[in-house]
């Protein structure tokens, strides 16, 4: 069984989708820390990463800004290169989780049978708190135990959304070419729903 895959999708693959694909990495080693597990294995237990759908900044390194803000955080940015989105991209992904309502459109675009798997980063955040993780299978630390709690949390949160209403505030600002605080903000915005996705894996 693969890991329990998230793919997360920005514009250019350079501050948004890179700091959510380490910091959720991050929040899962933590995850596992906390259980005296070791740290080394979270990657085969959930497989975090990324590309942008304009993919003009492939091959390049994370904006030094967001790198800043996932190293102050414990996350590590080594081996990290942009690229473009692409079709099987999404469809090895279980979840893929988008910085905005736009790119959600894109991505269901691509591939409309993702459209049950694929959540604005900040929709997501808001439809765990709506899920009764107790009804989701065992919480064990193995690849076939974290990839059938995530895929039914997943579909849990589909659920979940029916009727809902989305909210602009749920798209994370495009923090390119702004200063520091503005990296932080949204960094902490990609937390708040990353350390609760990785502690629904792991609890």
């Amino acid at each position: 069984m693969p890991p329990f895959t998230v793919l997360h999708v920005c514009m250019g693959n350079i501050c948004r989708s890179p700091m959510a694909e380490r910091l959720l990495a991050l929040a899962v080693r933590e995850r596992l820390t906390r259980r005296g597990l070791d740290p080394a294995g979270a990657d085969g237990l959930v497989h975090s990463h990324s590309a942008g759908t304009g993919g003009w900044h492939a091959g390049e390194e994370m904006n030094p800004p967001a790198a800043r803000q996932v190293t102050a955080r414990g996350g590590d940015v080594e081996g990290f290169a942009a690229r473009k989105l692409r079709s099987d991209h999404i469809d090895a992904a279980d979840l893929v989780l988008t910085a905005t309502a736009d790119q959600q459109e894109y991505v269901v675009a691509l591939r409309p049978d993702a459209a049950a798997r694929t959540f604005v980063l900040g929709e997501f955040g808001r439809l765990l708190g709506a899920v009764d993780t107790a009804g989701l299978p065992p919480a064990e630390a193995t690849p076939d135990a974290v990839h059938a709690r995530g895929v039914a949390l997943v579909a849990a949160a589909h659920d979940a959304r029916r009727g809902a209403t989305p909210l602009a505030a749920d798209d994370l600002d495009d923090p390119w070419g702004r200063g520091d605080q503005c990296f932080s903000r949204v960094a902490d915005e990609i937390e708040e729903t990353v350390q609760p996705l990785a502690a629904a894996l792991l609890p």
